[in-house]
Parts: structure tokens; sequence; C-alpha cells
């Protein structure tokens, strides 16, 4: 039977293809998508979330605006990552299609209220829309099935300061108002998608196919290695989201611990930084499921597969 997911992201390169990936795999159902500032501003990842279901030709999936900036940080944008538009170097058309009116925090209150147990959150972008939503009705921590987060580094270094993953540290007050909720969360952490790479030899399979899709895929992520190889010396680029999205239906790609984590708020170097009590310290129960190894391949071959479909629906 389907899972039922709402995606909550900042597209975003990577969450791009997060999108494609639940839209190619029968085992989600995406009852819709939420944005988040984040890799460009709200406006514009609300723009390109809408754009990019139009290339998939699902333009019925709907989509709800969600916060304009962080609970307490000042705006952080990554136009050095994801260029200007938040796409790398793909230009798609203006959507025809308009976000709901519904604000994405109360679509998510609503929608997980009326399904309980039901809705999973799938959070790969800033969490400020599902720290918002958890305090204007806290029952929704009780009432949704389970949330995956891509987000943190534990063990391994950070991608935005020398300890911190970049959507922990947009906005580390909503994930520390998340990971103290008591929801039932799988953290994906860099631990694990800075081993996911997307490499050229990846990119060529998929151009094989002539496609508005793999041509989306090959615009976008020449950018995105373009900055991995400037910045961080990887030869290819790592795809974080869809990584995430593939554990709600694919978990064996990984290994987990049960471990108590946390998000250093206080100002200074180590805001941001996600932190794990491996040897339970504090005497505090776990609260989540990290995910600490992975089968990079496995989890590449899916994507592979899934594109492939998307991009020839009639093969």
């Amino acid at each position: 039977m389907p899972k039922h997911i709402i995606i909550d992201t900042d597209p975003g390169i990577d969450d791009s293809l997060a999108f494609l990936l639940a839209l190619a795999s029968p085992e989600v159902i995406v009852d819709g998508i939420v944005t988040i500032h984040g890799n460009a501003s709200t406006t514009q990842v609300t723009t390109n979330a809408l754009s990019i279901l139009e290339l998939a030709k699902r333009s019925d999936v709907p989509v709800y605006r969600g916060c304009e900036l962080p609970l307490v940080q000042p705006s952080m944008l990554s136009p050095e990552t994801h260029g200007n538009t938040g796409l790398g170097y793909a230009q798609l058309p203006a959507p025809q299609s308009q976000a709901q009116a519904q604000h994405g925090s109360d679509f998510m209150i609503e929608h997980i209220m009326s399904h309980p147990g039901e809705i999973t959150l799938v959070c790969i972008g800033p969490l400020t829309n599902v720290a918002l939503a958890i305090r204007k009705e806290p029952r929704i921590v009780q009432a949704v099935k389970e949330v995956f987060i891509m987000g943190g580094a534990i063990r391994h270094q950070g991608n935005t300061t020398p300890l911190a993953e970049y959507n922990t540290y947009v906005d580390p007050h909503a994930a520390h108002i998340v990971f103290h909720s008591g929801m039932p969360m799988i953290l994906t952490p860099l631990d694990v998608t800075y081993q996911c790479i997307f490499t050229t030899d990846d990119l060529s399979r998929l151009q094989k196919i002539d496609s508005p899709i793999t041509k989306f895929i090959a615009d976008s992520t020449r950018f995105y290695m373009e900055f991995h190889d400037e910045y961080q010396k990887i030869d290819g680029c790592v795809i974080n989201d869809p990584m995430t999205l593939a554990l709600t239906f694919m978990p064996e790609i990984c290994d987990y611990e049960n471990l108590y984590v946390d998000v250093d708020i206080s100002a200074g170097v180590g805001l941001g930084n996600t932190f794990a009590d491996f040897y339970n310290y504090d005497k505090k129960s776990p609260n989540m499921k990290v995910a600490l190894g992975v089968r990079p391949r496995m989890f590449m071959e899916l994507f592979l597969e899934r594109m492939e479909k998307l991009a020839k629906p009639n093969s």
C-alpha cells in the first residue's frame, strides 16, 4: 500500500531531484509540497516547485507556500551552491499553475490531523514550517506517522560551517524544536549523504535518453558539480535529498542507530552543530533514529532506474 507523504522543501537542485524520485516511485503518493526559505527565497522556491511539477506533468500535486524567514536567525540563502534561481543552469518555463492560498504550516496541521497515523513528513529543507506547525498544533506530534529529516552532521564535518550542515544552520532554533518534539524521526545526516555521489558517468547514462527530464537533470547538476569540485574537491555532486526520500520506501539503503541527538543554538562557532550522545552521558532516551551507514550504489541504482522510467514513461 503506498505511503502518503508531504514534502517540506526549499528547491534547490537536489530537492528537485527528490521530487522527481517521489513522482517516479509507486511506493509513495505526494499529497502536497510545502515550500520554505533556504536555497533561494520562498517566492523563488515556490515557483521552482510549481515548474518542476509541470515538467513532470504532475501539476495536480498541490503546492503550499511556507515561511519567509527563520524563527530567530536572519535569512541565509545559497546562490553559490544552487545558482541564483536555485536550479543551477536549468531554465524552466514560468509555471502556469499557482500555489494554494493556505499557509504551508496550516496545510501540514490540517492534513496530518485529518489522517492520524497515516501521513509521513519528508523534510529536506530548514525546519521552520514544521516547528511552526508544532507550536500552532502540538497534537500533530502524536498524529504524524513518521518524519524523515535531511539535516545535520554527526561525525562528519559541516558543509556550511566547520561544524554545521546547511539545513540545520539556516534555522537551528526550528531544528531544536523539532528534535525535542517527540515526533518519530529518522535523521539522514551528511555522514551518509556525502557518500552518495552522482557522478558524470551516472549523468551520461541518463543523457542517453533525450527528454526534458534528463535535460533538466543535466543542466541543474552541472552547476552543482562545479560547486562541489571548486569548494569541496568532490568529483560529481552529493544528492542529499533524493537519498532521504528513498528511505521512505527502501530503508535498507542505510544502517541506523537509535540516539539522543541535539543541536547547538548558542551563539558562536558551534551554532547549528548537531551532535549525538553515543555513550549516553546525559542518560536521556533516544529521540530519533539516525542513518550512519549507507550502501551508496544501491541508492544510486534506484535513482537512475527511476529517472530513466520517468524520462521514458511509455517504455
